[in-house]
């Protein structure tokens, strides 16, 4: 399905699944479009046509048309550009139902990294064309960096204080005088009383995890 479902802009969702039926021969055509309408949330969309439905409408009768043949796998081209957060989680949720419910594999192409996160189990990292990781969530997991963001404008005083004095490894990640201190949560407390009893000013400082975004900028760099 591509990222805008092709429908009859003049057809309700049920004449819609109806065309589609025909064209595929499908048995029993009323029954499974009133299954697969209730399914995907569309049962009572009525005499509204497709010209007139959101883009998360159009976004569900798209993955009912394809429900239709029963299918084993499906592919998924940005499924959730331009949605608003209702919509996205909606749509996550029925992802996962179709997943879990009606064991359906899903390949889902999209840059919303955090979202997929959200609803995939395996990774593959595609640049150029040409897919140069693949990685289970699991696997992911497991190698994600934790660490401590530091933000400071004394940038090079909180670096002589970490290297003599808390002695962990660190790095400056950027122009914006911020450094990761590769650390434990349990360390902010005592990596804040050292950097405040050296007078080095902290705009702020929290414990992270990379996330995948930040692993995919890695890798393509």
């Amino acid at each position: 399905m591509i990222e805008s479902p092709v429908a009859h802009n003049h057809l309700t969702a049920y004449q819609n699944l109806k065309y589609y039926c025909m064209i595929r021969h499908i048995p029993n055509a009323d029954q499974v479009i009133r299954e697969t309408l209730d399914y995907v949330g569309l049962s009572d969309t009525g005499k509204k046509v497709f010209r007139d439905f959101s883009l998360g409408m159009k976004q569900r009768l798209g993955i009912a048309i394809a429900l239709l043949s029963k299918p084993d796998f499906l592919i998924l081209d940005e499924p959730i550009n331009g949605l608003d957060p209702i919509g996205i989680k909606e749509f996550r949720l029925m992802i996962q139902r179709l997943n879990q419910e009606k064991g359906i594999t899903i390949l889902i192409s999209s840059h919303i990294l955090s979202e997929l996160y959200l609803v995939a189990n395996r990774f593959g990292i595609l640049d150029q064309g040409k897919i140069i990781r693949e990685i289970s969530k699991a696997e992911f997991e497991t190698l994600s960096e934790d660490y401590i963001v530091l933000k400071t404008a004394d940038k090079e005083k909180a670096c002589q204080v970490l290297k003599e004095q808390i002695q962990l490894q660190f790095k400056v990640v950027n122009s914006e005088n911020e450094i990761h201190i590769f650390g434990q949560e349990q360390d902010v407390k005592q990596i804040l009383k050292d950097l405040t009893l050296a007078d080095v000013a902290i705009d702020e400082i929290y414990y992270a995890r990379q996330n995948l975004e930040e692993y995919f900028t890695q890798l393509v760099e």
